[in-house]
């Protein structure tokens, strides 16, 4: 264990984040920090990081991840919590498979060219190679989780569970495998779920097509978006309280173009207000019409391939693209006479989420989980309050989600990901569902066997995550003690994706909720609120490296904490993260002033984290006290409830504000005066409160934060895991006196500011301070520093006798003051000058006024000329005012 932080052992003069933030990552994890220790008397608490893909590099997204995480992990761990983040990545099937299969592209190879075992050699090398680069970016993101149980959703040990899951729920019936219609990917050449689907906007045709009756006596038209499906139609349906159709059900429909005969069914699933009323039905491919047919008992006809070819069911167009059969297929109606015509149609078009490929319905044969039933559990635990969604708006959404979920669609016609645990004997035809693999059939005892195809969808491994990387199925310690995790911290785009699952999954085998919390963090966008992309022009502004090489890591970290909501997106200026280097700036430099004041022995002034606030005589130093005792209890109860970004601001505040602005400036008469007592008080406050403020910062902003903390006297070896600061005495009285002085201070500091004196210049002040009259005399030199007062000028008394002829009045709750306006300005000079000041402005009002009363200017002129004209009146008009009170006063 390194016993010293890797630091000069002089303060740096600047804040130099390239310089702090590597080393002392390196010594936090050698040291142990990230590591925690089982101790059965206290609760841990627990999080696992949402495993990114392999698939490239991270990103702003996974970058307020990692804020979050790592500030909750922080919190925790300083308040004495046993604390474990488990890392890891994920798998990623279908997207990682893409990007391969990309790559190998641009070699003029696919996939089917390698093989199977090649191709996913392929795929391992990309993962080792993206795993590395992605575990880099962490250490570069500052993440405190224990690198010693890092897991990738296809390790042996993940992969056992998923096996054990998968057969465990086969066994129970809550996994089957059967014939269902499911959104087909033709590009990634699989099935997705429904999640993976999105919907967007597109510009087609609604064709209207003649069905004729089979005795050719009658007719009905219907209306369709895609043509090329008439060739699967098994009926027509019709509302079945339409009645236009009447007549028309039970009878059988002619199909155009193939002559099928069709029968007419009445369906409450009908849209009577779409088309003409009367719809095609294609089971085959569209989830409604699959509806219809399991009702009606019809048939079901495929008539595409994989590939979105027209197989042998499409008759003459097989062989044909779809879009290239639609053409065809519409010509062929027309020429029939059976075209009646088409319109122009705006409609929500399903594309795959990975590729953007127009997605097919369509009937396949898949493996599915009974979700219903493991539904059910998931939403009591919710609504018993077991499982706490903040923000609280996202739990309506989960119910409605979970009340109206399907069957899970969890195979995918993929080569990488878990293979389905799952045999099929070329003997007898055994299906063979295993936790290890077979070498016989054991019904029959053949050896000819052959594994099915198919992996798991990607969120089947995932749902498994909390349990699964702490040793299940196996009983372990880990899994004992850490299990059930804390808090589940996310993107509130994936809580059905993933979240829903891990509770489902995370219920069902282990009998406990995964975690009692779910955070949900919104996106991050642009400063003009557009979705951060790769195709945009200055993306690699927004890439999170390059971000911390010209910042720092804490700049970033704390823009992202503070500037965004739970559930909330956030737009994302390099401006704000700018102004928070200023703040690291800022707090280094104050850290300096206390180190350079702190004498000869500044061991002497080390923190214990508790201060004996009786011993405190100065009013000043009762006071930042206080305001920091009152500051922990807000930060703590902030960040308990998942206020991060006002915990945090709050924080900045505090130390920008009262802490550098104020208080510092307050201690520095003390501090070079000859009262030794005083000084000393002041030195002990001075560490005391930013010791303090450090802890309550540590978690947004780790490195400066150690850094300064470090070179600060300080109790213990690291701040990392220094103890998180309890709630002191609040003082009142002093609370109350030093804000009055602030506002006598502020007041004086305004009017200064508006009679534009020389922030040199030194001005006399009369003060009638009534019952503060003590206070205000004990803390003159203090009043006199922060307003810029000759001391000698200064006279405060309970009341003023005598008021200065001509003087400024400043009237503040606790307060009057009178500043004599000799001692703010040179008052003949100050006349002339606001003589000229007026006199030009009388030129200026006279042009407008007369411009403005030309009747030709104001009817001829643009109306934005004459507005800005007419503006210029009202401003010089205000302008004048406020001069010739000037004049008056003095």
């Amino acid at each position: 264990m390194s016993e010293r932080a890797p630091l000069p052992t002089e303060m740096p003069a600047t804040y130099d984040p390239q310089a702090i933030e590597q080393p002392l990552y390196r010594w936090w994890w050698q040291r142990g920090d990230f590591k925690p220790k089982i101790d059965e008397a206290k609760k841990p608490f627990v999080m696992s990081m949402p495993p990114p893909n392999v698939t490239g590099a991270l990103h702003l997204g996974h970058a307020i991840v990692a804020a979050v995480q790592d500030a909750l992990i922080r919190y925790h761990r300083m308040t004495g919590r046993p604390t474990l983040w488990v890392p890891g990545t994920d798998h990623a099937g279908i997207a990682t498979q893409a990007v391969v299969e990309r790559e190998l592209a641009k070699e003029g190879l696919t996939r089917h060219d390698l093989g199977r075992e090649k191709f996913l050699e392929r795929v391992w090398q990309w993962k080792e190679l993206y795993h590395q680069r992605i575990t880099e970016q962490h250490y570069s993101l500052g993440v405190s989780c224990d690198w010693d149980r890092e897991r990738f959703t296809m390790d042996s040990g993940l992969s056992q569970a998923v096996r054990e899951a998968f057969v465990r729920l086969y066994e129970q019936d809550l996994i089957y495998r059967g014939e269902y219609l499911i959104n087909w990917c033709p590009r990634c050449g699989t099935a997705i779920s429904d999640l993976e689907v999105e919907h967007h906007d597109a510009a087609g045709n609604l064709w209207y097509v003649r069905y004729w009756t089979e005795e050719g006596d009658a007719s009905l038209t219907v209306a369709t978006t895609r043509p090329e499906t008439i060739l699967g139609d098994t009926a027509v349906a019709v509302h079945p309280e339409d009645e236009r159709f009447a007549s028309l059900i039970g009878r059988r429909l002619r199909l155009p173009i193939v002559g099928r005969l069709i029968p007419v069914v009445a369906d409450e699933a009908v849209d009577r207000e779409f088309g003409t009323g009367a719809v095609k039905v294609t089971p085959a491919h569209d989830p409604v019409d699959y509806g219809i047919a399991q009702r009606h008992g019809l048939p079901i006809i495929n008539v595409m391939t994989d590939d979105m070819k027209m197989n042998d069911a499409a008759g003459v167009y097989a062989g044909q693209d779809r879009y290239e059969c639609r053409a065809n297929v519409v010509r062929d109606i027309e020429a029939q006479g059976d075209l009646i015509k088409i319109e122009p149609y705006q409609h929500a078009v399903g594309h795959c989420q990975r590729c953007a490929t127009v997605v097919e319905p369509r009937i396949s044969t898949q493996w599915f989980v009974r979700a219903g039933i493991l539904a059910q559990p998931a939403i009591e635990a919710v609504r018993e309050g077991r499982i706490r969604i903040v923000p609280e708006r996202f739990t309506a959404i989960y119910y409605n989600w979970m009340e109206n979920i399907h069957d899970w669609c969890i195979s995918r016609q993929l080569w990488w990901g878990h293979r389905i645990p799952v045999w099929y004997c070329g003997e007898c035809g055994e299906t063979i569902v295993s936790r290890t693999d077979p070498s016989a059939c054991p019904k029959c005892g053949s050896s000819h066997l052959t594994q099915d195809p198919d992996v798991l969808d990607t969120w089947f491994s995932s749902g498994l995550w909390p349990f699964s990387t702490l040793g299940w199925p196996e009983d372990t310690e880990d899994l004992r003690y850490f299990y059930p995790t804390s808090v589940l911290e996310t993107a509130y785009d994936i809580i059905f994706f993933w979240v829903a699952r891990m509770i489902m999954m995370g219920i069902h085998f282990t009998g406990q909720v995964p975690f009692d919390t779910v955070y949900l963090h919104g996106l991050v966008r642009n400063e003009q609120g557009d979705k951060i992309s790769k195709s945009m022009e200055d993306a690699w502004r927004y890439d999170p490296i390059f971000i911390i090489k010209e910042y720092g890591l804490d700049p970033l970290r704390y823009t992202l904490l503070t500037g965004s909501t739970p559930g909330n997106d956030m737009r994302l200026a390099e401006a704000r993260i700018e102004a928070n280097r200023n703040f690291c700036n800022k707090i280094w430099q104050a850290t300096r002033f206390v180190l350079g004041n702190l004498g000869d022995n500044p061991g002497q002034y080390a923190s214990s984290g508790v201060l004996d606030t009786s011993t405190l005589e100065d009013a000043t130093d009762r006071w930042i006290v206080s305001r920091y005792h009152g500051l922990v209890q807000d930060v703590t109860r902030l960040i308990d409830a998942y206020q991060l970004g006002e915990a945090g601001r709050q924080v900045y505040e505090f130390l920008w504000g009262d802490y550098c602005d104020w208080y510092i400036e307050m201690t520095k008469t003390r501090l070079r005066g000859e009262d030794a007592s005083s000084a000393q008080a002041a030195r002990r406050v001075l560490v005391y409160v930013l010791d303090g403020a450090l802890r309550l910062l540590h978690p947004y902003m780790p490195f400066v934060t150690e850094t300064l903390w470090q070179y600060l006297p300080h109790e213990g070896e690291a701040l990392i895991v220094a103890q998180w600061p309890q709630v002191g005495a609040q003082d009142a009285e002093a609370a109350e006196q030093v804000e009055g002085l602030r506002e006598l201070v502020r007041s004086i500091r305004n009017a200064r500011t508006e009679h534009d004196v020389d922030p040199a210049r030194r001005i006399a002040a009369i003060i009638a301070a009534g019952q503060r009259t003590a206070f205000l005399a004990a803390q003159s030199a203090v009043l006199a520093n922060l307003a810029r007062i000759a001391p000698e000028a200064l006279s405060i008394g309970t009341q003023v006798s005598t008021v200065p002829e001509r003087a400024l009045s400043l009237v503040t709750a606790d307060y009057e003051a009178f500043l004599p306006l000799e001692s703010l300005v040179d008052v003949e000079k100050e006349k002339e000058r606001l003589g000229r000041e007026l006199a030009n402005l009388d030129k200026e009002l006279q042009r407008v006024t007369t411009l403005l009363a030309n009747e030709r200017f104001t009817a001829k002129a643009p109306a934005d000329v004459v507005a800005r004209e007419r503006e210029k009146l009202t401003a010089y008009t205000e302008q004048r005012a406020r001069l010739q009170g000037r004049l008056a006063e003095i």
